[in-house]
């Protein structure tokens, strides 16, 4: 595999069923995905080495982004799913991975700027259901 541009990477919400619309503007974007192990050792574990029961942990994804708005349908769409905090679809495409899909919620969304500078953006997005992945 060769080295992917970071730009490649995107993020995207649904507005209309079906149709997504590019978050404009990241400059930075960082995708977490994890998964909470259950601890199953006893006092016949072999060893007393720790054991993990397979499949029982809590699978969760977070999102995180950071840049300026440059277009105002990605800004308007972002700016009612955290004002709603309603699960919205978002989509995000990883070059080379694959790409995930499902329900999540504006945890954060901040907002920035210099005196001499352009305005900013952060956000932070936490899943609210299965998010299904399909690889590239």
């Amino acid at each position: 595999m060769t080295a992917q541009a970071g730009k490649d990477m995107l993020l995207k919400i649904e507005g209309a069923p079906g149709v997504f619309t590019t978050v404009a503007g990241l400059r930075a974007r960082t995708i977490s995905l994890n998964a909470r192990t259950v601890d199953a050792t006893d006092g016949d574990s072999a060893g007393r080495w720790r054991e993990l029961l397979a499949g029982a942990g809590v699978k969760s994804a977070a999102v995180s982004g950071q840049g300026i708005f440059r277009d105002a349908a990605s800004d308007a769409l972002v700016r009612e799913a955290f004002f709603d905090q309603a699960a919205k679809t978002w989509r995000l495409i990883v070059p080379d991975f694959g790409v995930l899909e499902g329900p999540f919620l504006v945890a954060a969304l901040e907002y920035a700027g210099d005196h001499s500078g352009e305005a900013t953006f952060a956000i932070s997005l936490a899943s609210a259901g299965a998010v299904a992945f399909s690889a590239i």
